[in-house]
């Protein structure tokens, strides 16, 4: 279990983030259009997993515009944008923004995403939703990054999760 603060007040999810060196657990999320998406979909690519509570909040939006901007400049690069938003809203926000380097998968249905990768918050009231992480995987599936955000409301360190990419 992993400690977390939201506005800092203690929170916890239900496990750890994948070990740095493992293999990813795969997954099936739902896109945008209602399709579905296994990681196996992106095997050959480079991928940052941008994982966070809702779309519909400043910090979960500011990482996937960051994301989405600093993804055009990489080769060979997926960014996967997971939260368990509806894929309408996640659709909604993409289109206003004009964001189209990203990816925006939804764990709406069943949150077994959070469970597998120990991220879903257990107490508290984004209960049940995704702590904000960043998961950053090589060519083969292999995490080479993680970063669990300790305080909820903050962004991610897209400085040192874009450096894990370079140094792949």
């Amino acid at each position: 279990m992993a400690s977390i603060t939201l506005k800092g007040n203690t929170i916890h999810s239900i496990g750890e983030l994948p070990k740095v060196g493992s293999a990813a657990p795969d997954f099936t999320l739902t896109k945008t259009d209602l399709s579905t998406s296994s990681l196996s979909d992106y095997k050959g690519s480079k991928v940052v997993l941008n994982i966070f509570p809702s779309i519909d909040t400043g910090t979960c939006a500011a990482s996937v515009r960051q994301f989405n901007q600093e993804a055009a400049e990489l080769e060979n690069t997926k960014v996967l944008c997971i939260s368990r938003d509806l894929p309408f809203a996640q659709a909604r926000f993409c289109g206003a923004e004009g964001l189209e380097d990203v990816v925006n998968l939804s764990d709406f249905g069943t949150g077994a995403f959070g469970k597998n990768y120990g991220l879903e918050i257990t107490n508290g009231p984004l209960k049940n939703l995704h702590s904000r992480a960043v998961i950053v995987l090589n060519e083969s599936g292999q995490v080479v990054y993680t970063e669990q955000v300790p305080e909820i409301v903050d962004e991610p360190n897209y400085k040192a999760a874009l450096e894990a990419l370079l140094d792949e």
